[in-house]
């Protein structure tokens, strides 16, 4: 019971998905899950497993347009046990708040994503265009093995995807109150400082790689990449990890390890970035070695049908007007928005994703059911 209440379908099965360690990649029987109750309303599917990595692809319908739910099962470690209220992957409820992990990123959007389809469906069995759903493992990890390459598969076939709705949590104080059309970009860089390690007492006699990159680490953090643009925030330059020494308090270091990201707005590209970031080391005279990662490029999905009708979705059931935004990091909306979808996510409130004591409000669960199922109604209702 909630709050006295019988659970709705959607907490239940919220709850369900919870109680499936899933921590990326392991699945944990979430899809199996989530593949039964599709299965039970006329959708096939497609099981796609790529290494450790669980994806499955289903539809329902033909032809177009083609509106297609995308999330994840896999979820980040608890962090400390002793720290949570219960057991993170037993669903706890405690003042109309589920706790576990995965409750707000992002096991409700699946949850709700499901059963809205199981009531549309019901409701409007003939419905036009197709119903897919795109879900993977592999978000909260290396993202190699699964939306990017369920959408490799998918350009194979000559499939497509007209609109896409993330799942993830994109409120930021209250439900519906985000959106997000876009995402900037992520450009991660390894770096390796060479020197040459000697006795502290010495320094003649050696070269200290933290003093090198010093100077050029601060230029880089505190430089005005671009300001941004109308739908964008301005590039930011961030050092994640950084070593060095054999951490004896009298030895020069020889080396220094340090990886750092770019998340970048339009205004950028990624050739220009590295090329500002080497040009920049060189002129220091810092001695390096750099790998580069790009994790994904920039994109927006501009005014349309998909983001008119879950805004329409938020108004009529919240009153209340979302905002429009390409804030935070990234999402596996990056990969499929090249295949030339809308793409938007809308999900619960964000505080607490990756935290300790992850949580979200029993009673937005079944309010983002029926965002989904409006929009789903105003797009592809009969």
């Amino acid at each position: 019971m909630a709050n006295g209440r019988a659970k709705s379908a959607t907490l239940r099965l919220t709850e369900d998905l919870i109680a499936r360690a899933s921590v990326s990649p392991i699945d944990g029987g979430c899809q199996a899950l989530m593949i039964q109750r599709l299965e039970a309303i006329g959708f096939s599917v497609d099981n796609l497993r790529f290494g450790p990595v669980d994806n499955f692809w289903a539809k329902r319908g033909k032809g177009g347009p083609v509106f297609c739910f995308a999330g994840h099962t896999d979820v980040v470690p608890s962090g400390p046990v002793d720290e949570w209220h219960s057991d993170p992957f037993q669903p706890f409820i405690k003042d109309d708040v589920l706790y576990g992990r995965g409750a707000a990123d992002m096991k409700s959007g699946l949850a709700a994503m499901v059963t809205a389809c199981e009531e549309f469906v019901a409701t409007h069995p003939a419905h036009r265009g197709t119903i897919a759903f795109l879900i993977t493992s592999d978000e909260e990890g290396p993202s190699v093995d699964g939306t990017r390459r369920v959408v490799e598969v998918l350009r194979e076939r000559d499939e497509r995807i007209d609109w896409c709705l993330v799942g993830e949590p994109s409120s930021e104080t209250v439900l519906g109150d985000t959106i997000k059309i876009g995402r900037r970009g992520s450009l991660s860089g390894r770096l390796t400082v060479h020197g040459i390690q000697g006795h502290i007492a010495y320094p003649q006699f050696a070269d200290n790689p933290v003093h090198a990159v010093a100077p050029a680490l601060t230029e880089l953090v505190t430089r005005a990449w671009d300001q941004g643009n109308e739908h964008f925030q301005p590039t930011t330059f961030q050092v994640s990890n950084i070593s060095a020494g054999t951490g004896a308090p009298n030895v020069i270091p020889g080396e220094l390890k340090a990886r750092f990201n770019l998340r970048f707005c339009t205004e950028q590209t990624v050739d220009g970035l590295k090329a500002v970031v080497e040009e920049l080391l060189r002129r220091h005279r810092v001695n390096y070695s750099l790998e580069w990662f790009i994790s994904g490029y920039p994109f927006l999905t501009s005014a349309g049908e998909l983001s008119a009708a879950a805004s329409r979705a938020v108004q009529e059931q919240l009153q209340l007007t979302p905002k429009l935004s390409t804030g935070g990091g990234t999402s596996d909306g990056r990969f499929i928005a090249p295949m030339g979808a809308q793409v938007i996510e809308l999900g619960v409130v964000n505080q607490t994703i990756h935290k300790v004591n992850e949580c979200v409000r029993v009673a937005d669960i079944d309010r983002l059911h029926r965002l989904y199922f409006r929009t789903l109604e105003l797009l592809l209702a009969s």
